[in-house]
């Protein structure tokens, strides 16, 4: 399912929300994007991440979603940039958040059996992209599937801010403006410190 993108200007928000999960040390995978060139968060990493709020299976199908939406699509996904541990310290440290998500991964296992007699990740990869797209995909919505649609947009909404907030999501960006130096960038007019020529240049 790609083509999930993000609009750049909502980067901002998003940096916002994703700062909060920034010094915790238990991530394996995931790093905020912004964070201090050479910290000790970003070096040392658990060879493992263990689930804050989501049990084993939970925490599969999360990582299975979020794959989904954000694929290794020739470049780096949402599994490499550990977005399903993003999401599981976001869900554990958001008790609002905690229902929505258990009951609709709940909601979608039952769906899954209903409609071809197995679990989620019991299904093949492309059964897994048929059975969600009328939840994702508003011309493809069928009756009935109203709660999954809206857990799916939530899962959406997260795999997206985990994964460019992420170091390896936010250089997927690659917009000069939204980029982080360990330093300040050298002027490249060094024959030129008062940009003079810049100046003439307009009148």
């Amino acid at each position: 399912m790609a083509g999930q993108g993000i609009q750049r200007r909502e980067i901002l928000r998003i940096l916002g929300t994703a700062a909060t999960a920034a010094t915790f040390p238990g991530f394996s995978k995931w790093g905020f994007a912004c964070g201090h060139v050479g910290s000790a968060t970003s070096q040392i990493k658990p060879a493992s991440y263990r689930p804050l709020f989501f049990d084993s299976t939970e925490y599969a199908m999360v990582e299975r979603l979020a794959d989904i939406i954000i694929p290794s699509d020739g470049t780096p996904g949402a599994k490499e940039a550990g977005v399903a541990e993003f999401i599981d310290f976001m869900v554990a440290s958001d008790p609002e958040q905690q229902y929505p998500f258990r009951m609709g991964l709940t909601l979608l296992n039952a769906h899954s059996e209903r409609m071809s007699g197995r679990k989620f990740l019991d299904l093949s990869p492309a059964q897994q992209i048929s059975l969600l797209e009328p939840l994702g995909f508003k011309d493809k919505a069928r009756p009935g599937e109203e709660d999954g649609r809206k857990f799916f947009l939530l899962m959406r909404e997260y795999t997206i801010t985990g994964f460019y907030t992420s170091e390896i999501g936010f250089k997927e960006l690659d917009n000069p403006a939204l980029k982080f130096y360990s330093e300040s960038p050298k002027c490249p007019h060094k024959d030129d410190p008062e940009h003079r020529h810049v100046s003439s240049a307009n009148t």
